[in-house]
């Protein structure tokens, strides 16, 4: 069972400049008591692909150049530890693709992938291209010349370099059991099912979490509980497909939380996140920034269904973001950057706040009180900037916010009052029996208060977003202490 602390998400090399083992010393050192578990980011061949680690050439081998199992047993031997299952594709640079194209439908591995074919026998419609939905601009199929000289559509839901995995045959079911099973033979005890909605694809439909979609997250996740092991479903959508979702599996992300966090503190308005709280699937894990950019679909509208924001809320909040930034976060997402996404804004959330200590930490505060396991992104627990060096090295989008750190950075960013506060609420978090209880949320318009109870501890956030006031009020039977949040950037 998952612990209910606080997770570090990072990359074993971009964190510490090194490896994996290198990593195991920074969370026994340095950070040392501060998280339950880490969702350590595709460490897989390679870790440095076209989606860092997220297009593995070999996903059942670990990057030598970052360690072996061996390094992965260690750091998952006393802290929880998260692994990707990348359900929907692996890389066009594989053994198994690149037999596919130099033989063609000769090749052993043809079933394994995807082709237009395999979903539309008798030809696709114009109208049933436009249905599919595509979380890129463009086409979803691109066509490739094989060995044997026919030339075939395959399906590259995300990039030409991701090619998608046929999950319905019985290559397709071997490949994802052999990653299985070498996950839960080397102490990793959560999965995260990456781009796990978009496995299943089907002619007539958007091809986009379906009802047999549903169907294949339920027997995936029981396939891991028999091997020991939670799973976590990542998908980006509507904010009630969250919800649904959320009764299949074992747990979800609250990807609605980190927008509504944003529109509560630019327009002093809660009743949006409030609404949410009232909702939000318990069984989740809370996000406000990841390897990703910050969602923004999951809290806007959807076709005819009306979101927690409507559209004008949306557009400001982009809109907001990028101002604070001093519009970096612009030259990172949409057009602006290869690989780019159609609902995440690319930046960093410190940034996304006009790197202002006090928001930021009021974010996180919020956060660490909505119901779910929180998980705090490396670049996050620095309060990093958007790296522009790298996003002008790579054009990459997503690169502005996938720093490369060293012991020397971490050092200064330790002294930094935003990160001690940071860790001073994460132990909070921690330690405290009553996130353990039940947690109730009252409030209307620039006030609210969230509350956790067990028994005779309670513990609760009061916040004033007009008059950015704060305070965190523990009472254990006759006893009350109050904290100012303004007090952490002391």
């Amino acid at each position: 069972m998952m612990k209910n602390k606080v997770q570090l998400i990072t990359y074993a090399d971009r964190i510490t400049g090194q490896n994996i083992g290198a990593l195991t010393t920074l969370l026994n050192g340095p950070l040392k008591g501060v998280f339950g578990g880490v969702h350590l980011l595709p460490f897989y061949n390679p870790i440095d692909g076209s989606d860092a680690g997220f297009d593995p050439i070999d996903h059942s081998e670990v990057d030598s150049r970052i360690g072996t199992w061996e390094d992965i047993q260690v750091l998952g031997k006393d802290l929880d530890l998260m692994a990707d299952l990348i359900v929907n594709h692996v890389s066009a640079q594989s053994f198994q693709f690149q037999d596919v194209l130099a033989k063609g439908k000769q090749s052993e591995f043809w079933d394994l992938f995807l082709t237009k074919d395999d979903v539309f026998p008798n030809g696709m419609s114009e109208a049933e291209q436009k249905a599919i939905y595509r979380p890129r601009p463009g086409s979803c199929f691109t066509p490739m010349q094989c060995g044997d000289g026919q030339t075939y559509d395959f399906w590259t839901t995300f990039t030409d370099n991701q090619i998608d995995i046929n999950v319905k045959v019985e290559s397709g079911v071997a490949y994802l059991n052999n990653v299985l099973t070498k996950f839960s033979a080397n102490n990793v005890n959560i999965i995260r099912l990456d781009a796990a909605g978009y496995a299943i694809k089907q002619a007539g439909t958007n091809c986009f979490m379906l009802d047999e979609t549903f169907g294949y997250l339920d027997n995936l996740s029981k396939q891991a509980n028999d091997l020991g092991m939670e799973t976590i479903a990542e998908i980006h959508s509507h904010y009630q497909t969250q919800v649904e979702v959320a009764k299949r599996v074992n747990m979800v992300y609250d990807f609605a939380l980190p927008p509504l966090i944003l529109h509560s503190l630019f327009n002093n308005d809660v009743d949006a996140l409030l609404k949410w709280l009232q909702i939000s699937p318990r069984n989740c894990l809370t996000v406000l920034d990841t390897h990703d950019g910050i969602g923004i679909i999951d809290a806007g509208p959807m076709g005819d269904k009306p979101g927690l924001l409507n559209a004008q809320q949306i557009d400001n909040l982009v809109e907001t973001m990028h101002a604070n930034s001093n519009n970096q976060s612009r030259q990172a997402t949409g057009a602006a950057a290869s690989n780019v996404d159609l609902y995440q804004v690319n930046c960093t959330y410190y940034n996304a706040l006009g790197a202002k200590d006090f928001d930021y930490l009021l974010s996180r505060a919020i956060q660490f009180f909505a119901p779910g396991v929180p998980q705090v992104y490396y670049g996050g627990l620095f309060a990093c900037e958007n790296d522009m060096e790298l996003l002008t090295n790579t054009n990459v989008g997503r690169d502005i916010n996938r720093p490369y750190l060293d012991a020397n950075i971490i050092d200064k960013a330790l002294n930094k009052p935003v990160v001690k506060g940071l860790i001073e609420l994460i132990k909070i978090r921690n330690s405290h029996p009553a996130f353990a209880g039940e947690f109730s949320a009252q409030g209307e318009g620039s006030m609210c208060c969230l509350s956790w109870q067990l028994d005779e501890q309670t513990i609760s956030l009061t916040v004033d977003f007009k008059l950015r006031h704060a305070l965190i009020t523990q009472v254990s039977g006759d006893e009350e202490t109050t904290i100012n949040l303004n007090s952490f950037l002391a």
